[in-house]
Parts: structure tokens; sequence; C-alpha cells
């Protein structure tokens, strides 16, 4: 910050140099040096996605190839295949053609379309409820949703994503933190909050129903059997889940739709598009409209996107082509276990534990060496010592795909003395 010893003038006279009180800016470089030191670092590195196997392709804009001419991929959240389905890509492009490449205001000025209409219809009869309201993210759905609740106390779990968090942060809720994937621990929790709490206060309750880094489900028909001991809503965040169950989510498979109150989703992981959306009933969604601001304030879900994802949910609900992926996720797990890998989860999320930080980014380098794509993941994301690699099958992987995989597992594994 700096203080002027005049006024400025306004004549364009000599203006006098100003003075400093001290140096509050930002040194970009040290923290970023840091971040090196940890071994935290991340880098943005552009590819190319060519194919329905998500296969990738080097750099078009790079001299030479910087690790060969194929590398398969067995990270993304593309868990259906169908980011490049052309029925898929075709109904984006029709989107673009008949009512824009963007919506152009929000959706309560003049960004609400009847394609947009349309995509929230079928959601909310892929999940059961009566209505339901498209975001421009997942991220912007969890933050607004939670806001605009209002909620006096959030129990959340230990390992919810990132936007719970931070949704719950925003709102100025109490929030109480209770042990992963443990009703035993939420049930507690609230009991002992219930001792201070007062009859107008109101109580949410936030998981994942799958969990991105560890592939495990909440005990969600014991979550709500706990919440309606005290009378609490529920919100699920489905993002892992929409698409993978006849086109719902694990709400669906349970049997759930009934009992949880929100049910929040993604576009960009199975459904291959982008945007999020929450389900429920007339009044929440009116709620929601009204007074979630990352929904007020954001432009309306651009219509490729809206088109894209409407035509890879009717995939999803139609073709079963989740049966498939049920079979990849088998095979790839039987075989990883077998080298002697330790695999977390119970989904198509395949977390495979190393440990250090270090083995798991030299694991990673080795196998995009031999044509796999599948990054290490670290602290913050996950806790210390449980650095990873996520492992996450398409629907559309042949069997010679994972065969390749766990060729590279089992080659790299045993270079860098991990198995």
């Amino acid at each position: 910050m700096t203080k002027e010893t005049e006024p400025r003038p306004s004549d364009g006279a000599e203006w006098t140099e100003a003075t400093t009180d001290g140096d509050f800016g930002f040194d970009s470089a040290a923290r970023l040096a840091e971040r090196d030191q940890q071994g935290l670092r991340r880098t943005l590195e552009p590819v190319e996605h060519v194919a329905a196997r998500s296969r990738m392709a080097s750099d078009p804009g790079g001299e030479t190839p910087r690790y060969g001419d194929e590398q398969i991929v067995f990270a993304a959240n593309n868990y259906l295949g169908l980011t490049q389905d052309e029925r898929v890509v075709r109904a984006a492009r029709k989107a673009a053609e008949t009512v824009g490449t963007g919506a152009g205001a929000s959706r309560l000025v003049t960004g609400d379309t009847g394609l947009h209409r349309g995509l929230e219809r079928d959601l909310a009869d892929a999940k059961g409820t009566e209505r339901a309201l498209l975001f421009s993210s997942g991220y912007a759905a969890n933050v607004g949703t939670i806001g605009a609740l209002d909620p006096d106390v959030v129990f959340s779990d230990a390992l919810n994503h990132a936007s719970i968090i931070d949704g719950c942060r925003l709102s100025d809720a109490e929030t109480v933190v209770y042990d992963h994937c443990d009703a035993d621990s939420l049930a507690a929790a609230m009991a002992d909050r219930s001792r201070s709490s007062t009859p107008d206060d109101s109580w949410l309750i936030v998981t994942d129903s799958v969990f991105s880094m560890d592939g495990d489900v909440a005990p969600l028909a014991d979550i709500c059997d706990v919440a309606e001991r005290y009378g609490a809503w529920v919100m699920v965040d489905e993002a892992h889940a929409t698409g993978l169950y006849d086109g719902g989510g694990i709400v669906q498979r349970e049997g759930l739709s009934d009992r949880v109150h929100v049910q929040m989703g993604t576009l960009s992981k199975a459904l291959a598009s982008q945007g999020g959306y929450v389900a429920g009933s007339t009044a929440l969604v009116e709620q929601l409209a009204n007074a979630a601001r990352s929904f007020v304030f954001s432009t309306g879900l651009a219509p490729p996107a809206v088109g894209a994802a409407r035509e890879a949910l009717r995939i999803a609900r139609e073709e079963k082509r989740h049966k498939q992926l049920w079979d990849r996720v088998s095979r790839l797990r039987s075989g990883l276990e077998a080298l002697g890998y330790d695999v977390l989860g119970t989904t198509q999320i395949l977390p495979v534990v190393i440990g250090d930080r270090s083995d798991a980014v030299a694991l990673a380098e080795r196998l995009r060496e031999r044509g796999i794509v599948a990054p290490a993941i670290r602290p913050p994301t996950v806790p210390e010592g449980t650095s990873r690699i996520r492992v996450s099958p398409m629907a559309t992987h042949t069997k010679s795909d994972i065969d390749r995989c766990l060729d590279a597992f089992e080659a790299a594994g045993q270079e860098l003395n991990l198995l």
C-alpha cells in the first residue's frame, strides 16, 4: 500500500513521488519454491483426447511427442466413456446451432431456455424428485445450496469434497465434522450437539455418496436413520455416482429418494459434459433459484453443455452401459490386488495406495512412460502417508487396455521396488 504525500494534481502538474509504509504484497515465487521442496507442486500439461477409448495424443502444438504417440487414460471421471460419443457431440453441436454457444445472461434474466428446462425434467425423473435445478458447476451447486439453506448446524463427513467444506464455511453455520463413513460417530455428534440446541435450530447432514479419493460409499440408509431421529435434513453429493445406476446414483440404488432431501450431482463426469445440479422438492428448487448466490448471479449453463448432458443421460438410462463399466472395474481390481497392490474402495474409483509421496510420483511417471496416464494424488488432497495412484477405468476400455494397464503397474512397481 502506498501513502500519497499530496493530492493528485488535476492539471498535469508534476506528481510528488509516493512513499511506502511497508511491503504487503505476495511472494508467489517463494510459495511455489516451498511447494517444490515439499514435492507438492502441480503442473498443467496440455493434452488432446482422441477416440472413445480415451486415448491421449501428445500436445499437437509441441515439436516432439513427450510421452509417445499414444497414452491410455486411466484417470478420467469420464466413467461411461461418453465425452466423444458421436451422439453426445452431435447433441452439443445441435444445441449450439439452435440456441447459441452461451446462455447470454443468468437464468433469472434472459438465460432460461426450454433446453435447460428439458434437462432439469430428465434429471428429476432420473433422481425420483419433483424438480431439479442446473448450476454452472458442481462446486457452485454445493456452495450455493448450503448457503441458501442457511442451516444453524452442518454435520459433515470428514472426507467430504472441498466444495462442501467451502459451502459450510461460507454459510456461517456451525460445522461439526464426524468420522468418515461412520453413522455411529454422526449419531454421537448429534446427541452431543442436541444438549445445547434450541427448538428453532435447523440441522443439515452433508455427505458424498461415493468419495472421490477413496472410492468408498457412505452408509446412506444409516445416515437417514440418524437424521430422522433428530428431524435433520440430509444432503447427498452424487457427483461420482450420477449416471452409473440406471441413470441415477447411490440414492436410487438404495431406494432412498424419499428420505434424502437434497440430491446434488455433476454433469461433468459420467454425463460427459459440464455443470452441476440439485434435485429435490419443488419448494427446495424454488428456494435455491431465489437464494443460491452461485445460481442467481451466474450466467446460465452454456446450451452445448446442456445438450450434451441430456443426450448422455439418455444413453446412460437406456443402454445400461454401466454394466460394462463394472466388468472392467472387477477385472482391473482383481489384477492389481493379485500383483500385491493395496487397492481401496468398492466402486469404479480404485485408489492404489503407495504411501510415500515421492514413490507415488515416481510410479506415475513410470506408468506414463509405459503409456498409462494415472497421476499421483498427494497431500493435501489425501492425508500424509497415503499418497496414491487414483485409477478409474471406463466402460469403453477394452480388455487389452486393462491388461496393458496391469502390465505397466507390474513392470513399474518392480522397477521401483514397490512389489
